[in-house]
């Protein structure tokens, strides 16, 4: 009977380090039940805030170790191409929100309200049994009437804090309420300048690999450590959050999708449409649908996520908007999506009139710069009064570098079209657009681009002008 006893015992010990080392491996899982429900699922999608998606170590990154947003990707299905149409945070989320263009939606600049006859996802979602709500940076959620989200406490809704204390008992509450499926937008401001929370010093500022479209000096390095410990700050929410969603039991029936938002708030990133500004990153985790450790380089935009949850909800989008659902694509039955990405930027009121239009596909992008005889200037990087900025720097090295010079210059003076083998150029440094090999490829793109332009309703030029603020 003891030694019955003893086996009985050892094969206990056995499947318990069993079921331990399974928990290891994959935190994100529903310990409690580990059947996929066949019921409407939970939507739980998590935001970031002027992130360098290139800096995410499953998307390559070196300068940093993102172990939680990486878990997702393990678990989950990983965009490659997806862009936001807009590099700014107003006109990007109101796309996310609307499932429409920012000539449409009508925040085609920063910090201008959508039109007010419009609906959201919010309705589309309501209408199909799904409770909506946003916790976190919420100054696109006006008017009302537009995006009637429930606002819950918990993370820091001001994109400028200097501090970002949060917590997440009332999401807690919000998500464990069992009486209908959920959609939830958690919405961190990480990692958006001013760049004042986390721990600099885990990063040797000499030790850090730069983009190569950076010019190289003291204070870009010194800035890009305070940026990457929000980079560390947002990749502990994002721990939390699942770790929450675990303990709630349903980690299952929950589909989590993480988005990067546009580029980060340095030289050639955020308010440009280069890559290092319209280039985002997006991973989709729905067990039992989106194959685990999983990637695509399908092409999708941020229009095409309303549509998508639309689908995912069990509806049809509406035919007004511009987004289209890639369910499919998630699911592994398609490979592709869209054949053109498109791009606006209208520089009022970050700076000066400085209208920019671009399309790309999966290997080429076409940029025209539609005022190229003047300077293109943001105010919050670039005031000449400011000697203490990162493109401050880069002007006083450029006196005595060749390179320095090239790289900042790009900055503010530009040609009117830009041209770029997006594969073997991915830092958009060499222009293609006056050699005669590509002339063929710049024609058929624009004429893309004009016509897209005219379906949006996109005055061009005639849009990057004062608007009302009331």
């Amino acid at each position: 009977m003891m030694q019955k006893s003893a086996f009985l015992l050892l094969l206990l010990s056995i499947s318990l380090l069993g079921w331990i080392g399974e928990v290891h491996a994959q935190p994100f899982m529903n310990r409690k039940n580990t059947e996929v429900n066949v019921a409407k699922p939970n939507i739980l999608i998590i935001m970031a805030d002027d992130l360098d998606s290139r800096q995410l170590s499953c998307y390559g990154g070196q300068n940093i170790q993102t172990q939680n947003i990486d878990q997702l990707a393990r678990e989950g299905l990983k965009f490659n191409q997806i862009i936001a149409s807009e590099a700014m945070c107003v006109p990007t989320r109101a796309s996310l929100f609307t499932g429409l263009y920012p000539a449409r939606h009508g925040a085609y600049q920063n910090h201008k309200a959508v039109y007010n006859n419009l609906k959201s996802v919010v309705h589309d979602l309501n209408d199909l049994g799904y409770r909506v709500a946003l916790s976190g940076k919420d100054h696109v959620t006006k008017p009302e009437a537009v995006f009637p989200f429930r606002i819950l406490p918990g993370l820091e809704p001001n994109c400028v804090a200097s501090t970002d204390h949060y917590f997440l008992d009332s999401i807690a509450a919000f998500i464990n309420n069992r009486e209908s499926p959920y959609c939830l937008f958690l919405m961190s401001i990480n990692p958006h300048a001013p760049w004042t929370v986390g721990n600099p010093s885990e990063f040797d500022p000499e030790k850090l690999r730069l983009p190569s479209h950076w010019v190289d000096t003291d204070t870009t390095r010194k800035q890009f450590a305070k940026y990457l410990a929000e980079v560390r700050r947002l990749d502990d929410q994002v721990g939390d959050i699942m770790q929450m969603l675990v303990r709630s039991g349903q980690a299952d029936n929950t589909i989590v999708i993480f988005l990067g938002e546009q580029g980060p708030q340095f030289p050639g990133g955020k308010w440009t449409l280069w890559d290092n500004g319209q280039k985002s990153s997006m991973i989709v985790r729905w067990p039992g649908k989106a194959k685990p450790q999983a990637e695509t380089n399908a092409l999708v935009q941020y229009e095409d996520i309303a549509p998508t949850l639309i689908s995912i909800a069990g509806g049809k989008a509406r035919e007004d908007m511009d987004g289209r659902s890639f369910v499919s694509v998630i699911e592994g039955k398609k490979k592709q999506h869209r054949a053109y990405a498109y791009g606006i930027h209208n520089n009022f009121p970050e700076g000066p009139a400085y209208p920019i239009r671009s399309i790309r596909n999966g290997d080429f992008k076409l940029i025209l710069n539609l005022q190229a005889d003047s300077a293109y200037y943001i105010k919050y990087m670039m005031n000449p009064k400011d000697n203490r900025s990162v493109y401050a720097s880069w002007l006083e090295k450029a006196q005595s570098d060749t390179l320095a010079k090239k790289l900042a210059n790009r900055i503010a003076l530009r040609p009117a079209v830009e041209f770029y083998d997006l594969k073997n150029d991915p830092e958009e440094l060499n222009n293609l657009a006056d050699e005669s090999a590509y002339k063929d490829r710049i024609g058929n793109m624009s004429k893309e681009l004009r016509a897209w332009m005219r379906r949006q309703g996109d005055r061009g030029i005639a849009m990057d002008v004062p608007f009302d603020r009331k």
